[in-house]
């Protein structure tokens, strides 16, 4: 194989674990002489991670591809090759008719393929033709992955535990487009955790669609849950803080409850989607499960876990809610205290039952409900923000700041915090007092410098 220098241009849509993936795929592709490059311009592969969560996605990316047909074109009048290719959930959703609509594509590959990208690039050059493939279960991928991978870049990583999900709420593409759940042996995942460990990373986040569904088998072919491996991942050294996203109330287990009672090495600090406060649109939704059963989650986490800070995800407008639906999540909302919190228009998705409902809400009703609900959420966040003033919390250094001396870390709360520091401190956790609210972060000072 050519193992000539290239360079690589991955633009990345969506998610967390899609960052995920886009790292593991400049992984595949370093061994082959790919280097990354920050301009698509001159890259010899340009790859589309993509996502097919929001709203027209799918048009989105053609539009992206139209622009990067033009630059393939003007390296083609310069006597170079650029290869395009399309990753992620809307491959997987589209398959065949992104090259029927984009000839100039060369790669169409899923969410569990990307671990055969060399394959793939081979098969291209020899056929001098397009190459699809959305069909290789997670398993194959995880497996296909090796066991070397490129350092990793500052002090805090994402490691993918499961994929997929077998809710089926009925608004979402997911089940769909990363299939159903899958949980990752515990061995791989540690053994990746090692590795990530050695290079510098001290916080890890898990991953997955439905991440505390996780049951991946140990070495002796036992399944172990969300909170048996975070148990492990925290006696590896060097690993000084865990968290994990997104979950589901529904299986918000006991033993996981726990776990954040018992070890201190698992952040305070829970994203868990709630998406409304009303039972006639969560069993809409087919959430599975009610607004009480939420809270009563909640309740048992303070109790766990009296610090413990709440992160949401609300879906305003969906189908057939009505002005006291709506109120019913901002009741929920005030409720539980959010310190932050993500919301959206509801907006239909091709395929999903949501989508062929005869109720949907007028757009304008949509816009109007989601800047009240975040209006609600951003009063909370604030009032959250500006309760850390006074506080000293540990904080872990990840990287220079702006300015002169300055260093930027996070909470155990996910917020920045912008402190003076020397830059040998990046990768450590130091106590911080905290003294200042911005925007979007948090300032204060070294407290052991006091």
């Amino acid at each position: 194989m050519d193992n000539a220098p290239k360079k690589v241009f991955v633009k990345t849509y969506g998610c967390q674990m899609n960052v995920y993936d886009s790292e593991r795929m400049r992984d595949v592709l370093a061994p082959l002489g790919y280097a990354e490059t920050g301009t698509p311009e001159e890259a010899d592969l340009v790859i589309l991670n993509t996502c097919h969560i929001r709203e027209k996605a799918a048009e989105k990316v053609y539009s992206e591809l139209g622009k990067i047909r033009r630059m393939k074109r003007d390296r083609a009048e310069q006597g170079a090759e650029m290869l395009i290719a399309v990753a992620g959930c809307v491959a997987q959703a589209e398959g065949e008719e992104i090259v029927r609509r984009a000839p100039a594509v060369d790669l169409v590959f899923g969410p569990q393929t990307y671990h055969r990208l060399p394959q793939l690039l081979a098969r291209r050059r020899e056929d001098r033709k397009a190459v699809v493939e959305t069909e290789f279960p997670a398993e194959d991928k995880f497996h296909g992955l090796g066991e070397e991978a490129l350092p990793r870049k500052g002090v805090a990583a994402f490691l993918t535990v499961q994929e997929g999900c077998d809710k089926f709420c009925s608004f979402c593409v997911v089940p769909y487009t990363r299939g159903s759940e899958f949980s990752r042996p515990v061995e791989q995942v540690l053994a990746e955790a090692r590795r990530m460990a050695a290079q510098g990373v001290r916080e890890l986040t898990l991953l997955g669609q439905n991440v505390n569904a996780y049951h991946g088998l140990d070495a002796r072919g036992r399944s172990m849950g969300l909170a048996g491996l975070v148990a492990e991942l925290s006696r590896i050294e060097g690993i000084e803080r865990l968290r994990y996203t997104t979950s589901h109330p529904r299986d918000m287990t006991e033993d996981l409850i726990a776990a954040h009672a018992e070890n201190r090495k698992l952040m305070p600090y829970l994203h868990l989607p709630v998406q409304s406060g009303s039972d006639s649109i969560l069993k809409a939704m087919n959430r599975g499960h009610t607004a009480e059963s939420y809270l009563r989650i909640i309740d048992r986490m303070r109790v766990a876990r009296p610090d413990i800070a709440l992160s949401g995800d609300f879906i305003v407008g969906f189908p057939g809610e009505t002005v006291s639906d709506f109120e019913s999540t901002l009741k929920l909302i005030k409720n539980v205290g959010y310190a932050s919190a993500y919301s959206f228009k509801y907006s239909p998705r091709p395929g999903t039952p949501a989508a062929e409902s005869d109720k949907q809400i007028s757009e304008s009703e949509k816009s109007a409900r989601l800047q009240d609900l975040q209006a609600l959420v951003h009063a909370q966040q604030t009032a959250f923000n500006a309760a850390m003033v006074g506080r000293t919390v540990p904080v872990l250094l990840e990287k220079p700041g702006r300015d002169p001396g300055q260093l930027v870390g996070r909470s155990p709360y996910l917020q920045s915090v912008h402190l003076q520091a020397s830059p040998t401190l990046i990768g450590t956790i130091v106590d911080t007092h905290i003294s200042g609210v911005g925007t979007n972060s948090l300032s204060g000072h070294y407290a052991n410098a006091v």
